[in-house]
């Protein structure tokens, strides 16, 4: 592994222990170079995944920015990050075993709607903003009359 502080080739592993959720392995690793210590984590890939988007374009699928999308949604939000994590887990898993190599980005949002909408509202509605390209205002107000009343009611 390479050192994210000095480039060094050379990193020794001092400890290793699953994760809280046990999905992953979480690594110390020291720097023979430049004596920096820093963590890494280790997760199971069960398949490589590739994100179609909607202009025909192809990606591979980055967990990191999956999680990122998640965070800004989030951010200034009540939610403990450990739920957050076991969500991200939980639709990486569902994308990878769904059986196909590529995916469309439109369901990966439709995934990270519905993860957010039991979260936490505001958040979701952040996203939604984004993600439906919301303009106006009254954009905001549809949506909100629309997709949470019907999720209320449904409760």
């Amino acid at each position: 592994m390479r050192c994210p502080f000095c480039g060094h080739d050379d990193t020794q592993v001092k400890d290793s222990r699953p994760t809280e959720d046990n999905a992953a392995i979480r690594r110390r690793r020291f720097c023979t170079g430049c004596g920096a210590r820093f963590t890494t984590f280790e997760r199971v890939q069960l398949r490589e995944l590739t994100v179609m988007k909607k202009g025909g374009k192809r990606e591979v699928f980055d967990r990191d920015k999956l999680a990122r999308s998640f965070m800004i949604a989030l951010r200034k939000r009540p939610v403990d990050p450990d739920r957050v994590d076991r969500v991200i887990n939980s639709i990486v898993r569902r994308l990878e075993s769904a059986g196909e190599s590529e995916i469309k980005g439109e369901m990966i949002g439709e995934l990270v709607m519905e993860a957010l909408g039991a979260l936490d509202q505001v958040a979701y509605v952040r996203f939604a903003s984004v993600y439906r390209n919301f303009r106006e205002a009254k954009d905001f107000e549809a949506f909100i009359t629309d997709e949470i009343s019907v999720d209320n009611k449904q409760d």
